[in-house]
């Protein structure tokens, strides 16, 4: 049993100075998640649990060397017992260069937790590292205290409904302080900690920080793996006590991106404090712990169960095929992905998943194997909040959805929303925007893509386009292309920034690998993947054209005879 109130903890003035902490260092551990290492340490003798998810770069034997940071936690462990990790590919664990999905990096964290004994804690993330806390939050409540944020944001990505998030042009500097500076001292760090600008210990330190944190490789995959987070849509499901703080005029995030994001919060406290720091532990940090300090001693004692975020995958196929349908082929391939089946019965099922990922894999084996035995069915995904041990998750807002889900699917194919696409991003799926609907009772609007293995189809594409040799480089563009096939727009100045070089070095590196243009290349990608989707016979010339990215229907015939010899409408009508 958790006290209700703790007893006041006075956190002392800070006076750092650049000397050997008095501190012990806690002990380095480490603990499995999935096959990856995660370094992790535990210190502190509060009542609760506080697990520190750090945003980009970290490295949790280094952190020790700076005096701000030590006495911030120093002090914070007096009233929470405090969980530092490095995530995967950063600091003190196992090094990976792929990028690393939010599913991930929440197993992540699942697995420190287990590791410390922690059943229950409060989550505090900073600047990216809040916005995975905020997926966790949602998705595993009754293993959260509370939710606390610093810097935080829910999209990292110009758009129209998001305007403070950077613009492509202003990632391609962080890109190329990546490629170009990451190894010398000027790497424009005075951005993250102004106040901090003219101490050149303190500089040092942060540049230091960052280098032993990751490797360049390391840090541009990170950076990209952030361009692509999107958790606005997750934001209504978060129904735990949370603590989101910012200063005025950070730099690197707005702060109109956290009053945005306590706005979609129900009953979240929003603090903003005067300066410019990006970083908790520069400036007036001492204001921020007494505020830490005191929303810790005031959370709640709370053993209600609390609905998590969920994956729904239903399925539907003619009543007259159900004596043919492996039933024990869907239930096996669901309990495969340790997903629950709820239904199944007059033609239809439905299964539900903690994290879309898992839906995603359960549906695609489901439909290799029926597809395969000759049957038809029509799968659908969605996101919603349900008790774990629930029989049942259909209401309404289900109905709604899933006529909607299966009104744009058509035979042996998945539609899901736009919340489950942005919750893969930087996945191996590949996603095909199919319509736009409206949400339930509500004027916004909510997207629908067929979703397939992307890295498998990628793979393909590319061994038609140049053949079986492939390398990491390649791999990366199609990646990227494949992400921006409906969009018209979509070029070489995009494809350069994306990939974090240079256009010239886009060009030269392309010619050398695949003897096409980037522009070519971009082309040839969409008119083969159009050329699939003619021949399974589900759309229209005029369909596919603006799925793949032509302005016009005309345009794209022109093209597509160019390319194969032969028009559209014959590979549609050949069908």
């Amino acid at each position: 049993m958790l006290p209700t109130a703790f007893p006041r903890t006075e956190v002392s003035n800070f006076k750092p100075l650049y000397a050997q902490s008095h501190t012990m260092k806690p002990p380095i551990q480490y603990t499995k998640s999935g096959g990856i290492n995660i370094a992790y340490q535990v210190f502190g003798s509060g009542p609760l649990d506080l697990v520190y998810i750090p945003g980009w770069v970290s490295n949790i034997d280094w952190m020790w060397a700076c005096p701000e940071l030590v006495q911030f936690f120093e002090e914070l462990g007096k009233v929470a017992r405090i969980i530092l990790f490095d995530k995967r590919g950063t600091g003190l664990s196992d090094r990976v260069v792929e990028l690393s999905t939010l599913e991930e990096r929440m197993e992540d964290i699942k697995a420190v937790m287990n590791a410390a004994g922690s059943e229950k804690a409060i989550l505090f993330g900073h600047s990216e590292g809040g916005s995975v806390s905020a997926l966790f939050s949602a998705t595993y409540p009754n293993r959260v205290h509370a939710l606390i944020a610093f810097g935080i944001f829910a999209k990292r990505r110009f758009s129209k409904d998001y305007p403070w998030a950077p613009t492509d042009e202003e990632r391609q500097k962080v890109y190329d302080m990546i490629e170009y500076r990451w190894g010398s001292g000027q790497m424009n760090l005075e951005s993250l900690a102004p106040s901090k600008a003219n101490d050149a210990q303190f500089m040092n330190w942060l540049a230091s920080y960052f280098r032993s944190g990751a490797s360049p490789q390391a840090a541009m995959q990170l950076t990209k793996m952030n361009t692509e987070v999107n958790i606005i849509d997750i934001l209504e499901y978060i129904k735990i006590p949370t603590l989101l703080m910012q200063r005025t005029h950070d730099i690197d995030v707005k702060i109109e991106e956290g009053k945005f994001i306590a706005q979609r919060i129900a009953g979240a406290k929003f603090v903003e404090f005067e300066g410019e720091d990006h970083l908790f532990w520069a400036g007036n940090t001492s204001e921020i712990l007494h505020q830490m300090a005191s929303y810790i001693r005031s959370i709640p004692q709370d053993t209600t169960p609390k609905k998590g975020l969920m994956t729904v995958l239903c399925g539907k196929w003619k009543d007259g095929e159900k004596g043919q349908m492996k039933s024990t082929l869907i239930t096996q391939h669901i309990a495969q992905y340790n997903g629950k089946l709820l239904s199944f019965d007059k033609g239809f099922f439905t299964a539900a998943f903690e994290v879309p990922g898992k839906a995603v894999n359960s549906g695609l084996e489901i439909l290799a194997n029926l597809q395969n035995d000759h049957h038809h069915i029509q799968m659908g995904m969605y996101l919603k909040q349900g008790y774990s041990g629930a029989q049942s998750v259909r209401d309404n807002r289900d109905h709604y959805l899933i006529d909607a889900l299966f009104q744009h699917a058509k035979p042996n194919q998945i539609v899901v929303t736009q919340a489950v696409k942005h919750l893969l991003s930087g996945s191996e799926f590949q996603f095909t925007k199919e319509n736009t609907v409206l949400a339930y009772q509500s004027a916004k609007l909510c997207g629908l893509y067929t979703v397939e293995n992307g890295k498998l189809n990628n793979q393909q594409t590319a061994e038609k386009l140049f053949g079986t040799d492939q390398d990491s480089f390649l791999e990366d563009v199609m990646l990227i292309v494949q992400e921006y096939l409906d969009d018209s727009t979509f070029g070489v100045e995009v494809l350069a920034t994306r990939m974090g070089i240079s256009e010239r070095q886009l060009q030269r590196k392309m010619k050398e690998v695949t003897g096409k243009s980037p522009g070519q290349l971009i082309t040839s990608v969409r008119l083969h993947k159009a050329k699939d989707a003619l021949k399974s016979g589900r759309y229209t010339s005029a369909e596919v054209a603006f799925q793949f990215g032509f302005s016009s229907p005309s345009y794209f015939s022109k093209c597509f005879k160019k390319e194969f010899g032969i028009t559209p409408t014959e590979v549609f009508t050949s069908k």
